[in-house]
Order: structure tokens, then C-alpha cells, then sequence
């Protein structure tokens, strides 16, 4: 579908209406600077509430909408068609005296590598909700994935317009399903009916869009008895929860005449400590689209979300030297491969020479940028706590680690070793930031003709440098390119992007499930191999074993022996030699003993290696890749795939759990535990229930085919252990 006129008109005024700033006027006070993350299911709003953002701060001078197409943070092609976030998408603005670095992600489970990447490098959150539906499927996995990265959130309640819409019910879901307290800071203001504003539990003040602006008004008993009571009801179950969970505001309570007599002030402190614990989620509420709401949001991202001093940064170890981290990667036709960087110490200048800490190798960065979305504004230098835009990186891929050189580099390492004996944090710091997910579907490639094969190929591996969760691989045995992702959206939309923007009609054979493979008992094996090359002789011993590790646990791949018996030999491996040994292991787990699929959750244990004199990296991989194929007596269980379901439906579009019931029975789908929750307009019905991928076949098409069901997490099925994964009705 072409994008008609009009949307490329409004494109050209969304583009020409940016306001870029000069680099003087950037922060340089780091308590000022907010690094935040937008994340919610599909369709809660997060661009729509990105836009307004911009256009409040004055970043723009002309709202756009998602149904026409012409959002800043919606760029792409297949964005502006589909009315979906697909990319996440940077944009740095100014709000009161703060510098809002902020990333809009994706709300689709095939695009969840988006999210898993921006949380690696963000100080905090706003995760926002439909005020219909509360918590949805994907709010459940960008909560984890939050969680796992201890980032502190507040949740923006939005389409509080909506006739169904119901904060105690969102409240509720989010104190039920992650255990989190609520503190609610907002009331809606309702007029005959109709969300027309806010009420402000801390301040008792309306808050009441007036002609693009927001107009304050104190509550008053005398004028406005039903509003004033209940804000004043709020405030004292507000201030009832913050005394549970600070004992110092207790302590000041205690000490104070009336909970009335308890400053704003206070109550904002003790909100910010609470929220960058972790204790309790702040909530706050608005309609997004009416223009309600968000000027309040900005401010209470400044008041209640840490800034990066506030954080843990475990990357302290390194100083005043640089160190940054890759988080986003994409190509620009004229600027070439961008990479984009969070960065946590030092300073970043232009034309640097940087040091990959990762890769083990130095390059040459080019310019420096400061990111608009799509478009870019020349910097010369960039200060820690912010996030930059570098050209020039041929090698640098997502969750890489950036350092000055290699000495400071081993300085810093050299300072956590010897501050601590716990190797996991070690291996957090200077290992990979981003945790890339398993591939549910595969599919084979091919081009239009032999002449577009190179073409091809070039394609592939920029999209795969972009998106770490497409997997491409060459198959020897038939000689096809194949493709894995998360899901039929995630591969139709690469067919498509190599179509628009390589101008490649390319075609994609069946989509299969791709199966795995998982060790169920622990085997050791070792092997010598001996060859001579010419004059050279190449000597490798390496003794493995391989063991099973549970689904949570997430170790490196590669573990050395810490005993007695292997401590001397494995002390002083070379890093290049530890990585040739990765590799060696990436290769062998790529194709199990059972079905030739990959093998997941494995660790492997390194417990001998000696290497002869000249021997190269080359035959060390080699070595290892053997050693773990010749351990073929090990017992595979092949994991199918399975999904605990969220069946979900609400009064006025409720199609009938029986209907569902009848659809499924013969697809195998088993029903269990169904609990309600909500209101008389919103009500909810909730069931676990397991289904075989293998009879699904294509998530998005069959599932539909029975009425309702949107997939947001995909799992497997492990000796009769279920993990988690969700539909949503």
C-alpha cells in the first residue's frame, strides 16, 4: 500500500515543525537529565502520548496522530501503514530546566528485542495502561523485563475518556498481578459524565486544560463539596500507605498536629525514595488524545524518577574514563551504519579512537549526533548520563561495551576483580548488556534471481546488525538462507523492509515452528586433537562437560571450573582464547543430537585446556565444537511449545467465553483456573489454559480464526513444567 499524499504532506510538516536546539543549551548537571523508557501493551497510547510530550516541551509546533500517520516517533514506512510501533525510537527535549532523554518501544511481542534493548540502558520508566482494559499481556512481559533490570517505573493510567474506563480497576490489576502497591496521585474530574480534567491528591488543585494550557485551581469545600471530600479522602489514604512504607514520613506523621499540616514537599521526597526502591508504583492518570494529563506526567517524571546519579551505575569502576554502551543500531543512507549509545562515564568526542571491549579490537568513530527520532543534530562532545548517536563503528553491535583504550579498560576490570569475588557481576559488567531472545518461527529465504543474491546477503546482515532477534543462517546441506524471528509479523515486516528499502521482492518459504533441545543430565568428555599445517603443528586438549540449567537461571554459556584440580590450569586463559572457546560452543549447541535444533539451556563447564606452542584460535574452536558433538550419549528432551493463556474479555465487545470454549475444544486447548475482576461496565474474565504450537502452526492467522486470541510471550513445555506465556481476549 502506497502512503497517499496527504500523509507525505503531513510527514514534510511534522519534519519542518522540529525544534533542534543548539548544544549549548544541553545539560551538563547530571541530576538533571532524565533517561526514560516508554513501555505498554499495543494500542495503549505510548506514541500518542510521545507526541504530546514533544509538543509541550515546544520540540514541536504540530501535533501529529497515529491514524494519520505523521508522529514523530513512527518513522518508518510499515509504522505510518500499520498504525504500529515497530522501532524503538529516540528524541531529546527540555521540560522545566530537565533534559528528557526519552525512547518510545514497540507494544508488540515480535518486537519485544526493542524493548529488551532500551531497558538496558535506561535510569527509569512510565509504563502506561489503558484505563479499559488495565493490565494487558504485553504490560506483564515489559514488567518483567523492567524487573529484571531493577528500573524504577510510575504508570500513566491513559484514555481515561473512555465511558468504560475505570482507575480502581487498573489499580487493582497492578497490585494483583505484580504484587506492587499502588499510590495513587490523580483523581478524574468529571463533568456531566465526562472526563474533562484532573484532581490532584497532593496539591487538593483542578487541573483543566484551557487553551493548550493547564489551569490550576484549589479545591474548595464551600464551592466543590463532592471533589473536594474526595480528594481530601485520597490524600489521607496517600499519606496511610507512605507512613507503611518510609518510617521516616511515619516518624514526621507522628510528629505532625493533622495529616492536613503535612507539606506537598515532603510528600514528593518521600515519593521519590519509595519509587526508586521499588516499593510502591506511583500512578497518575489522563487522556493522552483530549490533551489531558501530561503536562502533569513531565512532572512527575522530574519529581519521582531517578536521574542517572541517582541509579546503582555499576559501570563506576571505570571513572572519569569513557565507557558506553550499545544499545540500538540502524542504517542511515547517507550516514551509514549509526550506532547508538548510552554512555555512563566520561566523555565521548567526536572522531574518538574507542576501544570495543566486547569484540576486543579499537575503531575509528566518526560524528557525533544527538537523535531526533529520524533526524540528527551535530554535536561535537557528549557527557555521561546521556545518550548519543556515533557513525563511523564497522564492528560494534548491540550490547557491545565502549571504553577509551584497552589499558583503561583492564583497569577497570582489574578494580571490580579485586573489590569482589562475584563473578556474575563481573561478567554483567563487561559482558553482553542485552539478553536476545529465542526464535519461535523460522522460514527459508530466497531472492527473485541469482543476480540479487549478493544484494540479498548485504541486506540480511545489516537487518540482522539492527535486530539482534532475527537470526539468518546457511543451511550447507540444502543451500537455502533461513530466517528466524519472533513471530509472523516480525518476518513479514523484514519481507517488507528488504522490499521498500533494498529493493528486493524477495519470497519466503513455509513458516515452520522452530523446536528446541535441552540437556536433561550432566556428561564430561575430553579430547585431544593433534594436526600439522605445513611446518606448523597445531596441539589442542580440552576437556567439557555440559550440564542442564533452569529456565530462570541466566549464567553465561561458558563456566570455568573453579576446584582445586582446574583453578591452576584455567588461571591465565587468554581473552581472545575464551572467546575462540565461545565460539567453539555457539557452533555445537547450534544443532542438537536429537533433531539437529538448538540446544537451550545448557551451560557448558571448561575443566582442562592446554595448547600447544603456535597452535591457532581457529583449531581451539574447532576442538571444542568436537568435543560437544562427541558427547552424543546425553538424553535430549525436545521442547515443544506451549503458552499459559489470559483470556480477557469486556461488556460492550464480549463475543462469549462459551464461544470460545467450542472454537478451541478442537484445537486441544485445556482450560483451567477463571477468576473475574473489574466493574459493572468492565468486567474481566481471566483463564490459564495450554496450547501445542505444533497444531497452532502460524500464531497471528489460527488463532484469530478463533475469535480473539493476540499471543504476547512465547515459551516452552519442559518435563511437564509450563512457563509463562499469554493470550489476550
Amino acid at each position: 500500500m502506497n502512503i497517499s499524499k496527504r500523509m507525505k504532506q503531513l510527514m514534510c510538516i511534522s519534519k519542518r515543525s522540529r525544534n533542534f536546539c543548539s548544544s549549548n543549551q544541553w545539560n551538563n548537571d547530571i541530576n538533571k537529565i532524565r533517561n526514560i523508557g516508554i513501555l505498554a501493551h499495543i494500542d495503549a497510547g505510548k506514541t500518542t502520548t510521545t507526541e504530546r510530550m514533544l509538543y509541550y516541551s515546544g520540540k514541536i509546533h504540530h501535533m501529529g496522530e497515529v491514524h494519520h500517520g505523521n508522529t514523530v516517533t513512527d518513522y518508518m514506512t510499515q509504522e505510518r501503514e500499520r498504525g504500529i510501533t515497530i522501532k524503538s525510537a529516540a528524541v531529546t527535549f527540555k521540560w522545566k530546566g530537565h533534559q528528557f532523554n526519552l525512547i518510545d518501544t514497540p507494544g508488540h511481542i515480535d518486537f519485544t528485542m526493542e524493548v529488551e534493548e532500551t531497558l538496558s540502558v535506561l535510569d527509569s520508566a512510565i509504563v502506561i495502561l489503558d484505563a479499559s482494559a488495565g493490565v494487558e499481556a504485553q504490560t506483564v512481559t515489559v514488567w518483567r523485563q523492567a524487573d529484571r533490570y531493577k528500573i524504577p517505573r510510575l504508570v500513566y493510567i491513559n484514555k481515561m475518556d473512555r465511558a468504560d474506563a475505570n482507575l480502581e480497576s487498573c489499580c487493582t490489576s497492578i497490585e494483583k498481578k505484580f504484587g506492587s502497591p499502588t499510590l495513587c496521585l490523580q483523581l478524574p474530574l468529571m463533568e456531566n459524565g465526562k472526563f474533562v480534567g484532573l484532581i490532584d491528591i497532593l496539591t487538593l488543585e483542578k487541573l483543566v486544560p484551557s487553551k493548550e494550557k493547564l489551569t490550576r485551581t484549589l479545591l474548595i469545600e464551600q464551592e466543590d463539596l463532592r471533589n473536594w471530600t474526595a480528594a481530601k479522602n485520597a490524600r489521607s489514604v496517600l499519606v496511610d500507605r507512605l507512613t507503611d512504607l518510609d518510617d521516616n514520613f511515619a516518624n514526621l506523621v507522628i510528629s505532625a498536629d493533622s495529616i492536613d499540616h503535612i507539606q506537598t514537599t515532603e510528600i514528593s521526597k518521600t515519593l521519590w525514595k519509595i519509587t526508586a526502591k521499588q516499593d510502591a508504583t506511583p500512578v497518575l492518570c489522563g487522556s493522552s488524545y483530549k490533551n489531558i494529563g501530561v503536562e502533569p506526567l513531565m512532572d512527575a517524571v522530574i519529581l519521582y524518577l531517578t536521574s542517572p546519579k541517582d541509579g546503582n551505575n555499576i559501570y563506576s569502576c571505570f571513572k572519569n574514563s569513557l565507557c558506553a554502551r550499545a544499545f540500538k543500531i540502524i542504517h542511515d543512507k547517507q550516514r551509514g551504519p549509526l550506532v547508538f549509545l548510552r554512555i555512563y562515564c566520561g566523555e565521548f568526542k567526536q572522531g574518538q579512537k574507542i576501544y570495543n571491549i566486547t569484540k576486543d579490537c579499537t575503531e575509528h568513530s566518526g560524528r557525533l549526533y544527538i537523535a531526533y527520532a529520524d533526524e540528527f543534530q551535530e554535536i561535537g562532545s557528549m557527557q555521561n548520563g546521556n545518550i548519543a548517536v556515533v557513525s563511523g563503528l564497522k564492528v560494534t553491535t548491540v550490547g557491545d561495551l565502549i571504553s577509551q583504550s584497552a589499558p583503561s579498560a583492564q583497569r577497570a576490570k582489574d578494580e571490580v576483580i579485586s573489590s569482589t569475588k562475584d563473578n556474575e557481576l563481573v561478567d554483567r559488567i563487561f559482558g553482553t548488556g542485552t539478553k536476545i531472545p529465542e526464535p519461535v518461527f523460522f522460514c527459508s529465504i530466497e531472492p527473485p534471481s541469482l543476480a540479487y543474491e549478493k544484494q540479498l546477503d548485504q541486506a540480511l546482515s545489516e537487518l540482522q546488525r539492527e535486530d539482534p532477534s532475527l537470526k539468518v543462517t546457511h543451511e550447507p546441506e540444502t543451500g537455502q538462507t533461513v530466517l528466524a524471528g519472533m513471530g509472523e509479523l516480525h518476518l513479514e515486516i523484514i519481507k517488507d523492509r528488504i522490499l521498500k528499502e533494498y529493493k528486493i521482492n524477495a519470497e519466503l518459504g513455509a513458516l515452520q515452528i522452530a523446536y528446541c533441545e535441552t540437556p536433561t543430565n550432566s556428561v564430561s568428555h575430553e579430547i585431544t586433537n593433534e594436526v600439522r599445517v605445513g611446518s606448523t603443528k597445531h596441539l589442542v586438549t580440552v576437556s567439557l562437560s555440559i550440564v542442564p540449567k533452569s529456565v530462570d537461571e541466566e549464567k553465561e554459556v561458558l563456566k570455568l571450573d573453579r576446584s582445586s584440580e582446574a583453578a591452576s590450569n584455567l588461571a591465565n586463559i587468554h581473552h581472545r582464547t575464551l572467546q575462540a572457546i565461545k565460539q567453539g560452543i555457539k557452533v555445537a549447541l547450534t544443532h542438537g543430537p536429537r533433531i539437529n535444533c538448538k540446544v537451550i539451556n545448557a551451560q557448558v563447564v571448561l575443566h582442562k585446556l592446554e595448547i600447544g606452542r603456535g597452535t591457532s584460535e581457529t583449531m581451539v574452536s574447532a576442538t571444542v565444537t568436537q568435543c560437544l558433538q562427541k558427547v552424543s550419549d546425553f538424553t535430549t528432551v525436545v521442547w515443544l511449545l506451549y503458552s499459559i493463556t489470559d483470556v480477557e474479555r469486556s461488556g460492550n465487545n464480549y463475543l462469549g467465553t462459551n464461544y470460545v470454549f467450542r472454537n478451541s475444544k478442537h484445537r486441544r486447548v485445556n482450560f483451567n483456573n477463571f477468576s473475574r475482576f473489574g466493574s459493572k461496565t468492565s468486567e474481566y474474565t481471566e483463564c490459564n489454559c495450554q496450547r501445542n504450537w505444533k497444531d497452532y502452526y502460524l500464531r497471528g492467522t489460527l488463532v484469530r480464526t478463533i475469535g480473539i486470541f493476540d499471543r504476547f510471550k512465547n515459551n516452552y513445555l519442559w518435563n511437564g513444567i509450563i512457563l509463562n506465556g499469554i493470550f489476550r481476549i
